[in-house]
């Protein structure tokens, strides 16, 4: 049972570790996607200041500053959906690992326990077994919980990915194929 505190605590820096990655990830996400913005807005501007005709201007920027502009926030969104579900998938994961070893060692410090009961402990031991299994049902439900909130997460981020996909985007495209 030594372990667990060790356990917890290498659990608690992986958790740290993966929010702090994808802050990062995000941040620089960030960094990038308002340099390239405020390029392509100086460009756009530059090749708007020439022109004179205001049916010209119109156009353009309905043909090129908003389509592009839709295009960049379409790929700087997905940028962040990758980075949110990698995260996800990780905490997943170590939260799955977490559980386990927590399961593992209760069923460990049970199996001792019992083992080594006094003679004429039996219904104590009858008891606690009945117990144990009792937390080995929680265990289970709390990780059926947890894995149903990560996959619900996962369910929310497509509905945001699905909501803000441009129409006519490829997964319609490859319906009608």
């Amino acid at each position: 049972m030594s372990k667990s505190p060790q356990k917890a605590i290498d659990a608690s820096k992986a958790v740290s570790r993966v929010a702090m990655e994808s802050a990062q990830a995000i941040a620089s996400i960030n960094q990038k996607a308002a340099q390239e913005f405020a390029e392509l807005i100086q460009k756009r501007v530059s090749d708007l200041m020439k022109t004179q005709d205001p049916k010209t201007a119109f156009d353009y920027v309905h043909a090129e500053v908003l389509q592009d502009a839709a295009k960049e926030v379409a790929h700087y969104h997905q940028q962040l959906l990758d980075v949110l579900r990698s995260g996800n998938k990780e905490l997943s994961e170590i939260a799955e690992e977490m559980i386990q070893d927590s399961k593992a060692d209760l069923i460990h410090f049970v199996n001792d326990a019992t083992n080594n009961a006094p003679a004429g402990s039996e219904a104590y031991v009858s008891v606690f077994k009945t117990s144990f299994n009792n937390a080995l049902q929680n265990f289970e439900l709390v990780r059926a919980a947890m894995a149903d909130s990560f996959a619900n997460f996962e369910k929310s981020v497509e509905s945001v990915t699905n909501l803000s996909a441009p129409k006519g985007s490829s997964k319609k495209k490859q319906s009608k194929d």
